[in-house]
């Protein structure tokens, strides 16, 4: 199949080339009849399954510098059931706040997620309509029926772009990673996909955003979901991804055993055509108590034979061990010393690596509890305590003396055991009720093996009232430097002075009769001695020695003419800095009071209502949102805002309310823009 593709896409290059010098040549019937047999057959296997393509946009959340930093990115999934239930990868929507889908029909749907598996790399999403609608689906094949140049097709959304079909042939049907090379070992949530997963190699081009999206067979069927690019594209094998589906649909996790053994490959130099080494178990572990010992080669384990020659076929006896029923006794026979050994070892539930973490924004960390495994890794007795994933520079915990640092285990506040997260949050609730300013707290926490003490401030720092600088009198004019090239030009060589750029409205330099253009020289007799552009604040500290409301004397030239005018002299109005700010924790963005200066350059009318962003942290839900610095909100949600002080109290109504949206109407330069903020609503 692959070489008649060859020549359907050879005859249409030629067809191109030879036409313009020649009479078209129709191609013989056999040719032809071939390459209308191929598209047929593609045809029906894209239909089969387009109308199930579904792209996948995902506001996920990363923990990093101690924040729950939002994140867009864009997959693909193909729906499974009629209930809508969809299939695609974990690292696209196993960390979703929220989820929209748009289908074959361009149509968008809300989807929620339903269970997410690291280990393999695979998660289900279902779509959110009226109860009574079907979908369209598409079926699984059988993946182990696949064979190295089986014709496939990688379908879904790559770089965001529309619904789309790659075309090529299967390359490998068990590709593993490089065994001696840690760079090819995908992690997800401390979890090696390739443990588990031998991934169908394919050369169907994929790019960033068909992840998720199935890789399809020639009849039309799901034989994998597309995952990793190395040159050759990657497919989770679908029988793999259909089981891993079901249980995650059946129960929202994938249920797996555990005996704590650690494997590898018979050695080359062992005389062994059979059996897995067995290279050690982990310290509590089914494996130890039932008595494995490093050397041991593993031949038979429930009945079944065991073989690992090879780094692949790693991934089939990991999917061995991890279906066995737990909490019942099995068999398992080693060869020790040449002789065989009966081993009794009742396997366990396999627990997750790691614990998503989650957000403190009190403490300035974002922390998780502890599962077995990290315990185990971390070499602590158990999983009591809270572990700080990462630390906010300039937070509560990285200033604290000591500060309280990544991998850091707190195991106790205000004398209080700490024991996972709830314990942390409780207490935290205590500490800052009825408190506006955070309140210094004794931590106790743990590091390696060394328990220290430390003090941290915990709670949010409201936003002061900035301090006002000194009133002062103020010339309520823009003005530039007469420089000595400038009155040369002008025909005033030897003057010095400033020149007036701009007349600010409604103020006292209107009544004074000045104008765009004039030229100051004087103030109450004395030369203003400015002639380089340094010389800037020379006429307004000039100004500041006068007393608010006094009258000085301006002596300025205009067309060439000298005249003197008189002006009573206003107080400096406050500057952008002195505004009072509100900063809004739940959307991470800042907000001032609109300043008299910012009216002036965005020349929005002296009675203009609102309230000027001034920040918009990175990953924040008004970042994602598209809020910008420089915006200046007017409304929200339909009630007007006047200032700071209306839009703090507008802003604590909704955070009561917790709706799923939030509308800011915006002036954005001489644009009006409605923003609509959707956030996912924090339990602590």
């Amino acid at each position: 199949m692959r070489t008649v593709l060859c020549c359907t896409k050879l005859l249409l290059w030629l067809g191109l080339i030879v036409t313009p010098l020649f009479e078209a040549v129709p191609a013989p019937a056999a040719q032809r009849t071939d390459a209308d047999s191929v598209r047929q057959v593609v045809n029906a296997a894209v239909a089969a399954v387009k109308p199930a393509l579904v792209r996948i946009y995902v506001v996920s959340v990363d923990y990093r510098q101690g924040r729950e930093v939002k994140e867009e990115a864009v997959g693909s999934g193909v729906i499974i059931s009629e209930q809508g239930y969809v299939i695609t990868n974990h690292h696209v929507a196993g960390h979703a706040k929220q989820i929209t889908c748009t289908m074959a029909d361009k149509t968008e749907i809300e989807a929620e997620l339903v269970g997410t598996d690291p280990l393999t790399d695979i998660a289900v999403i279902k779509l959110l309509p009226d109860e009574k609608q079907r979908f369209p689906v598409a079926k699984f094949g059988d993946s182990s029926a696949m064979r190295v140049g089986d014709g496939v097709l990688a379908m879904g959304s790559p770089l965001a772009f529309s619904q789309s079909v790659t075309m090529g042939v299967v390359s490998n049907t068990e590709l593993v990673m490089p065994y001696m090379s840690s760079w090819f070992r995908p992690t997800l949530d401390g979890e090696h996909v390739g443990s588990i997963v031998r991934w169908i190699a394919h050369d169907a081009d994929i790019y960033p955003g068909n992840s998720g999206g199935p890789l399809v067979n020639m009849q039309g069927e799901i034989i994998g979901i597309n995952e990793i690019k190395l040159g050759l594209g990657g497919a989770i094998p679908g029988n793999l991804a259909r089981e891993v589906a079901e249980q995650l649909i059946k129960r929202g996790k994938v249920k797996r055993s555990w005996l704590g053994i650690t494997i590898q490959p018979l050695l080359k130099s062992s005389e062994r055509k059979d059996g897995v080494l067995i290279s050690g178990t982990i310290e509590d572990s089914p494996g130890q108590k039932a008595g494995f010992l490093p050397g041991d080669i593993l031949i038979r384990l429930a009945g079944k034979d065991c073989s690992v020659r090879f780094a692949e076929e790693l991934p089939l006896f990991n999917q061995l061990v991890m279906g066995l029923p737990t909490g019942k006794e099995i068999e398992a026979v080693v060869l020790r010393g040449g002789k065989e050994v009966s081993l009794k070892v009742t396997p366990i539930d396999r627990e997750k690596a790691r614990e998503e973490p989650q957000e403190f924004k009190r403490w300035g960390i974002c922390a998780s509890n502890i599962t077995f495994f990290a315990a185990k890794e971390m070499k602590r007795a158990g999983t009591l305590g809270v572990l700080v994933t990462t630390v906010r520079p300039g937070g509560p915990c990285g200033d604290a003396k000591p500060r309280i640092a990544r991998h850091d285990v707190i195991v106790e506040v205000a004398e209080k055991p700490v024991e996972n997260l709830d314990d942390l949050r409780r207490v935290t609730e205590e500490i800052a009720a009825g408190k506006k300013d955070p309140v210094p707290t004794i931590v106790a926490f743990e590091r390696d093996v060394d328990r220290y003490l430390t003090v941290v401030k915990v709670g949010i720092q409201e936003m002061k009232d900035p301090g006002l600088e000194v009133r002062k009198a103020w010339l309520p004019a823009g003005v530039q430097v007469l420089t000595r090239d400038i009155a040369k030009a002008l025909g005033l060589e030897g003057r010095t002075g400033v020149r007036v750029t701009q007349v600010y409205p409604n103020s006292a330099i209107e009544k004074a009769d000045l104008k765009v253009g004039d030229i100051i020289v004087a103030l109450d007799g004395m030369p203003i001695p400015a002639s380089q552009p340094e010389d800037i604040e020379l006429l307004p500290a000039m100004i500041r020695q006068y007393r608010i409301g006094s009258t000085a004397e301006l002596t300025v030239l205009r067309d060439g003419q000298e005249h003197k005018t008189h002006i009573e002299l206003p107080q400096v109005p406050k500057l952008p800095r002195e505004m009072k700010k509100y900063r809004d924790n739940n959307f991470d963005f800042t907000v001032r009071d609109v300043a008299f200066l910012d009216r002036i350059e965005e020349q929005w009318p002296q009675d203009q209502d609102g309230v000027l962003v001034e920040s918009a942290a990175e990953g924040g839900w008004a970042s994602l949102g598209r809020l910008s610095i420089g915006d200046l909100i007017v409304s929200v949600d339909g009630q007007a805002v006047q200032d700071v002080a209306s839009f703090k109290k507008v802003m604590e109504g909704i955070a009561d309310r917790k709706p799923k949206t939030t509308v800011l109407q915006v002036k954005r330069g001489i644009y009006d823009v409605y923003i609509e903020l959707v956030a996912s609503w924090p339990s602590n």
